[in-house]
């Protein structure tokens, strides 16, 4: 723990202060690390709320995209829980400001949670706010006054020896906030954070006309990004008439421009936290659109005319608008894989990926199998997979992105592709590209499937050079033996796609006899839940998949994601 976050926060009015918001892409170790370490405008780096159990939180889809840039977010609190929480924090190296959000539904709880984790932050928020999560939590107890003070009462009184800072985030869903926040604070509580999501409700999807959010509070989720803006501003004013001005105030709703961080301040925000923004510009771009927020905020404090370019940053379309593709072919290979074939083309490449919702049930993101005409490759794995399973040939799939990068090619003599598992999906699109630059390709895969999988694979991409496929019968992972032996040199560019054990053995391999580090590329196919940068959970090392595209080259993850190679 750092001292002197209330001493930079306190009466603050005169120097932009940026801060990541709870739940909102610094939610795990990597993240937290990557804006420590290459995002110069934040100050203030505020982890997801966790709880003393962990919890799941609600199915996908958890976010949904209205209007460009606005958008409406069920969550509902996922975390893994205090003791991983507390093992996650003991790895982290930040030499800026954490806060640490906090989660409960019972005064004891947050007690356990405050002594848990009060050597481990700057500063403790208490999450009095979340519109959607289970009964008992969130917005429930923040939503009153007494039991509002009542709750900070009682933990003072628990921990009268707490050094750490103990702020209380604020829903902005009350008549009058302000007077919310002089109770806590005269209970005992160090400063304020707000707002979090505005008044919850049901975003239908205009192609489907059904609720988009999965949760069960009938698709209910609260509103953030800038159509909240001018309601935050409002709410900021009335917490700081009301609680005077040495309370520090963490401000924070639809701030996308220095303009909008600037107008937080002059309501009375010490500090400024951007979140839902970050949904609106590529992760290789956020620490110039964070600084250009930063410096553009600085100048208008300081009365100065600056060219404003922070407006330039954020895209102009919706990212998370659903279409609708017709199913014109449906084949199943064994008893657990489909291949869904549609009736028009989405240009993609490999490294990109698309979700596919199936509505009332949920979504998952996949890997294009074919563009033109889109298709899919999909396996059984739970819920969502077995309603894409049922669906027939006539029905509509729903499908969102595209999402992340196309993959870095390496210039050399040969290319050799190495797949299992459904990351066959990618090898099409791949091995074109690459023949298509003059390389010669070899293709290595393993399959499950010993019947009319390995077939349909050949007649699919012997067009693109050798073609080697070997089933599993019962050994995860077999057609790796067929590296031993092999030697390789500088020639040869090397594609893994598959699970991360079997790329992490074959790595082993494949180095041990020859190759070349900076040539191979990995598929990391972690599970994003947003697609867009804001839910975090893509992040391999400091970069999100669904930002930088799936495909990752060894020496970045050997460096900064070892565990992801089982190093």
């Amino acid at each position: 723990m750092k001292s002197g976050v209330m001493k930079i926060l306190r009466g603050n009015t005169k120097k932009a202060l940026l801060a990541t918001v709870s739940g909102v892409s610094s939610t795990s170790k990597g993240m937290m690390e990557y804006f420590d370490q290459e995002v110069p405008a934040i100050d203030l780096i505020t982890t997801k709320s966790f709880q003393v159990v962990p919890t799941d939180g609600n199915p996908e889809p958890i976010i949904a995209e209205p209007e460009c840039g606005s958008f409406g977010n069920s969550v509902g609190l996922r975390n893994v829980g205090m003791d991983e929480a507390l093992k996650e924090l003991e790895d982290i190296h930040v030499s800026k400001y954490l806060a640490v959000s906090l989660a409960a539904k019972c005064p004891e709880d947050f007690i356990t949670l405050v002594k848990a984790f009060q050597h481990k932050a700057d500063l403790l928020e208490l999450n009095f706010s979340c519109p959607h999560a289970a009964a008992g939590f969130g917005a429930s107890i923040g939503s009153d006054a007494k039991t509002a003070a009542d709750y900070v009462r009682t933990i003072r009184n628990a921990v009268p020896d707490l050094e750490t800072p103990l702020f209380v985030k604020l829903t902005p869903n009350v008549d009058d906030i302000g007077s919310i926040a002089k109770a806590v604070v005269e209970a005992g509580a160090d400063g304020i954070s707000a707002i979090n999501t505005v008044t919850p409700e049901v975003y239908i999807d205009p192609t489907t006309k059904k609720p988009i959010l999965q949760n069960g509070l009938g698709g209910k989720g609260g509103k953030s990004g800038r159509w909240v803006h001018k309601e935050a501003v409002e709410k900021i004013k009335e917490i700081r008439d009301a609680i005077g001005p040495e309370i520090p105030i963490i401000g924070m709703g639809g701030v996308s421009t220095g303009r909008q961080a600037f107008e937080l301040m002059q309501a009375g925000a010490n500090i400024v936290g951007v979140g839902s923004a970050l949904g609106t510009v590529n992760q290789k771009r956020w620490p110039d659109y964070l600084m250009a927020i930063k410096t553009e905020a600085q100048a208008l404090l300081d009365g100065k005319t600056i060219e404003e370019k922070s407006p330039q940053f954020p895209r102009t379309d919706k990212a998370m608008a659903y279409q609708a593709y017709k199913i014109v072919k449906r084949e199943t290979y064994g008893s657990d894989i489909v291949i869904l074939t549609t009736d028009r083309a989405l240009a993609c490449e490999a490294g990109q990926f698309a979700f596919v919702w199936v509505p009332g049930v949920g979504e998952k993101p996949f890997s294009v199998a074919t563009t033109d005409p889109l298709s899919f490759v999909i396996k059984k794995r739970g819920a969502v997979t077995d309603a894409i399973f049922s669906l027939k040939e006539g029905d509509d799939l729903m499908v969102r992105g595209l999402y992340g990068a196309p993959c870095e090619i390496k210039h050399t003599k040969k290319a050799l592709l190495i797949a299992g598992g459904t990351g066959v999906a990618v090898l099409p699109m791949l091995a074109r590209r690459l023949k298509d630059l003059g390389q010669e390709v070899a293709m290595l895969v393993g399959t499950s499937v010993s019947v009319e999988g390995p077939a349909l694979l050949e007649k699919e991409l012997s067009p693109y050079g050798s073609f080697t496929c070997v089933a599993d019968d019962g050994r995860p992972g077999r057609v790796l033996g067929l590296l031993d032996g092999q030697k390789f040199d500088g020639d040869t560019a090397i594609y893994l796609i598959g699970p991360e054990i079997f790329m992490a053995i074959a790595c082993k391999k494949l180095i041990n006899q020859g190759a070349h580090e900076d040539l191979i590329e990995l598929s990391m196919e972690r599970m994003t839940r947003c697609g867009v940068g804001l839910c975090g959970e893509c992040v391999c090392g400091h970069r999100l998949a669904c930002q930088w595209g799936t495909f990752m080259d060894y020496p970045y993850l050997k460096e900064h994601a070892p565990e992801l190679l089982r190093l």
